[in-house]
């Protein structure tokens, strides 16, 4: 097969060899290329899993419902009564609404958002407390320092236990001292620790500083009744959060008597819409990356023709005499050809291994900094492939060029060349 010839690329590689400073200024806008182009998607990839590192542990296909005030009269009732919701309500919906997956139903301590008092041996904490049911932990993962988090045993016999936030051990406990065991007092109430929990900085729904009890704990210790605060929903895969909303919606305001053009009586959040927003945003600066990196690689190759077209030039009385001696032009060709692939190929693994060589460096000075948009910026293999196709393909579509005007010179022509 001629592509195991060896006499071929011996040419190839001598024909390239011949000028090595020239062939090296050939390579370099292609190499220079291939840098940008990786580092480019290295860059948009590094934001794409840094905003997935963000939102790590909160289920993206979630949503969060809470009563507010009507402003809307209805059914002899008047503007600005309060709605109450109700445990009931949490069965309700996920017994009608097939598309929910988990229903967290929670409760605050206080008004919404407010802060109370943590007490430990006169030391004191203001936090947010929460009764929750242990599957919240499956829409919003609580990184646990130590310990554990609430589960179905604390739940059926209403234990008095407690997970606390970093803040919160910071300013009850000494630097180092064991707090999983100790007691902390909120509202004359004792409940014991049993977990130390890390907030996510960036998105932290709950606030930085808050306290997990038991749902019926929180019942009993606060008289809570069957009052519920709020509900936090994640929705099947593949099923749109703005619709399971929009039918929770619907079957409250049934339920309470709530005017349906009435906006505020139900307050909801679509934490869906910001992961979409940002994987759309992050799509987008791929894709533009990936452009603006093939212009630039474009512009790489059509130098190399430009070279090879030089290279043809000089070569007229050679060219002439392998046609004089039997060569077709699908030789000619086929060595022109080659000689932009391997041009174009070995500039772009060398521009390749460089560009991974900078993201590696960029990695390690980054690392797990939290602070930054940007992690594991590297290069996937599609796209590797993808490029490198790409790459083949445009250095044989520019070879073609010269290739073409090499064939176009005539024996005869060739031999009179001086």
């Amino acid at each position: 097969m001629w592509i195991f010839d060896r006499d071929l690329w011996s040419e190839i590689f001598a024909t390239l060899g011949k000028n090595l400073f020239r062939t090296f200024l050939t390579m370099l806008g292609v190499i220079i290329a291939m840098i940008i182009l990786v580092l480019l998607l290295g860059g948009a990839n590094g934001m794409s899993n840094g905003f997935q590192k963000i939102f790590a542990g909160t289920a993206s296909n979630s949503l969060f419902i809470w009563s507010q005030s009507t402003s809307e009269p209805y059914k002899g009732f008047e503007r600005g009564r309060k709605i109450q919701f109700k445990l009931e309500d949490a069965e309700i919906l996920k017994e009608q609404i097939k598309e929910i997956e988990v229903l967290a139903p929670r409760i605050e301590l206080g008004s919404h958002r407010g802060i109370v008092t943590v007490y430990r041996k006169g030391l004191t904490s203001g936090s947010n407390v929460y009764g929750d049911y242990p599957n919240i932990d499956e829409i919003m993962k609580k990184k646990l320092v130590e310990g554990r988090f609430l589960n179905e045993n604390d739940m059926t016999d209403a234990k008095k236990v407690c997970v606390i936030g970093e803040e919160t051990y910071k300013l009850l406990f000494e630097k180092g001292e064991n707090a999983i065991g100790e007691d902390v007092r909120i509202n004359g109430v004792f409940f014991n620790i049993v977990g130390i929990y890390k907030p996510n900085q960036n998105i932290n729904i709950d606030g930085e500083n808050s306290v997990y009890i038991p749902f019926t704990t929180f019942q009993k210790a606060f008289g809570s009744g069957d009052n519920m605060g709020w509900m936090a929903i994640s929705v099947q895969p593949d099923t749109k959060v703005p619709v399971v909303e929009s039918e929770v919606k619907r079957l409250l305001k049934n339920k309470y008597d709530i005017n349906p053009i009435d906006e505020r009586a139900i307050g909801s959040f679509d934490l869906s819409e910001i992961f979409n927003n940002v994987s759309a945003f992050t799509g987008v600066l791929q894709g533009v990356s990936f452009f603006v990196g093939i212009l630039t690689l474009l512009a790489g190759v059509i130098a190399i023709s430009n070279i090879l077209l030089i290279t043809v030039k000089e070569r007229t009385k050679e060219i002439g005499i392998r046609r004089a001696l039997g060569a077709t032009p699908k030789v000619v060709k086929r060595q022109i050809v080659l000689e932009s692939i391997v041009i174009t190929v070995f500039a772009g693994f060398v521009g390749f291994s460089i560009a991974v060589g900078f993201l590696a460096i960029a990695n390690n000075i980054i690392g797990d900094n939290s602070d930054l948009p940007f992690y594991n910026l590297m290069v996937s293999i599609p796209q590797f492939l993808t490029s490198f196709i790409l790459m083949v393909g445009l250095s044989v579509l520019i070879g073609l060029i010269p290739a073409n005007r090499a064939i176009r010179i005539k024996p005869i022509d060739a031999l009179r060349e001086e």
